[in-house]
């Protein structure tokens, strides 16, 4: 199933929806994604948007094809910085979204490639290769509350993950995430950390990211990871991009 969407001058304001990704059980938190349809209006501005936003991750959706249990949807993903061929906040929470509009899909295709999705209500899961995640620098600390203790601005470059065990024996794990080389000094909650993470440990994990986010992973066949988390709609913008310069 082919979605044209109507185009739209420049001028026009962009409708982008806001979620918050991998809350906690009572809707709290969560990495907050904004999501806009393609249009004439976009294309060729998707970077300048996602600045535009400031969100850590912003997702384009462009075609879905395919009937019901068997959809595509065409995605692409962009941080302040730059476009990401994979990312775990964004698959999950554009696969909740499409499914709240009445368009589940099976599968989203991304520059890495095709992610698979798996809806078990309230939790969406996506399956993806720890290959395709970025790299990390692993900052494996003693206590919940050394990671606490961390200063975003202590973190000038690259992608750090710090964690420690809260339960080791459960799988349940505190962690925080700091990316300045994506334009982003905290995430609030990272799948694809969490899939990266999860294959290096080669167990399931619970793991409770940022002010009190919720991100759950299953080890798959060979070097595929499950994510899952609960997403909730948080606000609607009617956004216009200044002129980039």
């Amino acid at each position: 199933m082919d979605r044209d969407r109507a185009a739209q001058g420049n001028s026009a304001p962009i409708d982008v929806e806001v979620v918050r990704v991998f809350t906690d059980g009572d809707g709290r938190f969560g990495n907050e994604l904004g999501i806009i349809w393609a249009s004439e209006a976009t294309a060729g501005r998707e970077q300048q948007i996602a600045r535009q936003l400031g969100f850590s991750e912003t997702v384009f959706i462009g075609s879905i094809i395919g009937d019901a249990g068997n959809r595509r949807a065409s995605i692409r993903i962009f941080t302040p910085a730059s476009e990401l061929p994979f990312a775990g906040h964004p698959s999950v929470g554009v696969a909740w979204w499409l499914a709240r509009q009445g368009i589940p899909v099976a599968l989203l295709v991304e520059k890495a490639g095709d992610v698979a999705v798996r809806y078990a209500d309230p939790v969406t899961w996506i399956s993806g290769e720890a290959a395709w995640a970025p790299r990390f620098e692993w900052m494996p600390l003693a206590s919940p509350a050394d990671v606490e203790a961390l200063d975003p601005a202590a973190f000038s470059v690259g992608q750090h993950y710090a964690w420690a065990w809260i339960d080791e024996p459960a799988g349940r794990m505190r962690s925080r995430m700091f990316a300045p080389g994506l334009g982003i000094a905290e995430d609030e909650a990272t799948g694809a950390a969490a899939v990266r993470i999860t294959a290096e440990l080669r167990r399931d994990l619970a793991i409770e990211q940022g002010r009190g986010s919720h991100l759950a992973t299953a080890v798959g066949h060979g070097d595929t990871v499950h994510v899952g988390g609960s997403t909730v709609v948080d606000r609607t913008l009617a956004f216009r991009p200044t002129a980039p310069g």
